[in-house]
């Protein structure tokens, strides 16, 4: 080959390089929460979002009510453990948890009396294999199902939305429900707005942690969190942490919240970027936080 053409080539080779990585850089924004600046804007009213079209029954015609002025938002947290908190928590008015965190065995920490449960479509399994624990033990209980609605439609193929369905027509007297496509829509808009971030070109995946959140703003007055530890947490701890309470062998919480963070490879949840923005809704929607004790400067 003569040395012009294949100089030529060489050329044209480096040239597709270099188009190929400009395109993927555009595609998708670094994510580095050291360097996010989370807008300092009123947030939206999440408490006017539309519940009726918000949520889709899973069986029947029930709708979603407000209907709860306090709530207690329990994590599944290891910072929970030996806190003796269980009688204060049954006394509320509302309590809401998360997944597959248990209650049996685990009374004297977190309580037992649930009112609502938020679980991910990738929870659902874990949840419905346990009736005894999760549906028949608190059966005036709803459950809130979140995922994403290729998997969560009625006429999906991955068929989870008719697998909760079956499981709620044997437990009648647990209302069911699957956050609607509008609504998952919502959410990663509200992400969006609130860090400037894309979350599918960031690679984001939203925690259940942010859905319980947002859903317990549209559905209390006034949200009181038990267990979630501040943005600047994981900069200043002495010791490991077990990430859930009922884990005890399970992955250390911060090295599980930095990973998430700093990841860009695969899709990430971005702990300590919604404690951020959790921060700054704690005045505007009513939210406070102990165990740990949350200061309003989330530096501190």
């Amino acid at each position: 080959m003569a040395p012009g053409r294949t100089a030529a080539l060489i050329l044209i080779f480096a040239l597709v390089t270099f188009l190929i990585i400009l395109s993927s850089n555009n595609y998708e924004e670094p994510f580095n929460y050291k360097d996010l600046k989370i807008k300092h804007h009123n947030p939206p009213n999440i408490r006017k979002w539309g519940l009726q079209d918000g949520y889709i029954p899973v069986s029947g015609n029930k709708t979603l009510h407000t209907k709860c002025n306090s709530c207690l938002l329990v994590t599944s947290s290891s910072h929970l453990l030996n806190t003796g908190l269980g009688p204060t928590i049954d006394q509320s008015e509302c309590i809401i948890r998360m997944n597959d965190a248990p209650t049996t065995g685990y009374e004297r920490d977190v309580g037992n009396k649930t009112t609502f449960r938020v679980v991910a479509h990738s929870s659902v399994y874990r949840v419905l294999r346990r009736p005894q624990e999760f549906l028949s033990r608190a059966p005036s209980q709803t459950l809130i199902f979140w995922g994403p609605p290729i998997k969560m439609q009625q006429n999906s193929k991955a068929n989870l939305y008719h697998i909760i369905q079956r499981a709620s027509s044997a437990f009648p007297n647990v209302s069911a429900f699957v956050l609607s496509p509008q609504n998952m829509a919502r959410f990663d808009e509200l992400f969006r707005a609130e860090t400037g971030r894309d979350r599918e070109k960031s690679h984001s995946w939203l925690s259940t942690g942010w859905f319980t959140m947002v859903i317990a703003v549209e559905l209390c007055n006034k949200v009181h969190v038990y267990g979630m530890v501040p943005p600047n947490y994981c900069s200043k701890r002495q010791h490991k942490m077990p990430y859930h309470y009922y884990e005890p062998r399970g992955s250390d919480e911060c090295t599980t919240y930095i990973q998430n963070e700093r990841g860009r490879r695969g899709n990430h949840h971005r702990f300590i970027t919604e404690k951020l923005v959790f921060a700054r809704w704690a005045s505007v929607y009513n939210i406070s936080f102990s165990h740990p004790e949350w200061f309003k400067d989330p530096d501190n």
